[in-house]
């Protein structure tokens, strides 16, 4: 991992009131990369991506967005300097249809919704078969395209992914890490948190193993596969 990373963490101490969550954790994802941040339940994975987000400020430590000390920055900032977050959940307008969850991307760019709506299509083309259909009716992978739309309109620098695959059926899983990997070859860095370590191993150029609010092991997919599997999944990773 050479050159200035896209987003790095050093040494981030943060929490929730006066339970602290996360004791010293440093990583850096390099340009164009997934980074797969790994780890048992309540590990502390989501809470390092609301640190990158800036939905929970640290403590202690530092986040740099392109070499850029961003502490502190609201969640708007972050967004407006390219980190695009797409929640566990999805984040989507239930009551709202495909081409109307569209439209509200729209707010956050200045595309237009007709090359919002041709960006999203085109990559999710199920979405247009959709189009009319409200989004709370639609399957949850269905739901985790839209979700996963927003990221192509807002053609982030950084793109920080939240249990893509929880609840969805192993094919539809496959399709959505294509599109990770696709949009990580044009250049947009990703920090992914994956509790399915096999499913995030297989696209991940680099990973982290975090455990107890710590990293236990950073390094290539190879090196972190049976670390991950022995010592926390019980070898059902």
């Amino acid at each position: 991992m050479t050159g200035t990373a896209a987003l790095e963490l050093r040494d981030i101490v943060a929490g929730y009131g006066r339970i602290e969550v996360l004791h010293g954790v440093s990583l850096a994802v390099p340009v164009g990369s997934v980074f797969a941040l790994l780890g048992p339940n309540g590990a502390g994975k989501s809470t390092t991506l609301q640190i990158c987000s800036g939905k929970i400020r640290p403590s202690r430590g530092c986040v740099h967005i392109a070499g850029a000390h961003v502490n502190g920055a609201a969640p708007e900032a972050l967004a407006k300097a390219g980190v695009c977050r797409i929640p566990e959940g999805r984040g989507i307008f239930p009551n709202l249809t495909v081409a109307e969850n569209l439209r509200m991307w729209t707010y956050a760019t200045d595309l237009s919704l007709r090359e919002v709506q041709e960006k999203a299509y085109a990559r999710f083309p199920r979405l247009g078969e959709r189009r009319t259909q409200l989004a709370g009716t639609m399957s949850g992978g269905e739901q985790q395209m839209l979700a996963m739309s927003r990221a192509l309109v807002a053609d982030p620098g950084v793109l920080l992914l939240d249990e893509i695959s929880m609840g969805l059926a192993p094919l539809i899983v496959a399709e959505l890490y294509e599109v990770v990997r696709a949009l990580a070859a044009e250049g947009i860095s990703i920090l992914l948190v994956e509790q399915f370590a096999r499913t995030a191993l297989a696209v991940a150029d680099y990973a982290a193993v975090m455990t107890q609010g710590r990293i236990a092991m950073v390094g290539q997919p190879a090196d972190v596969a049976d670390f991950v599997s022995e010592a926390y999944l019980g070898g059902a990773a």
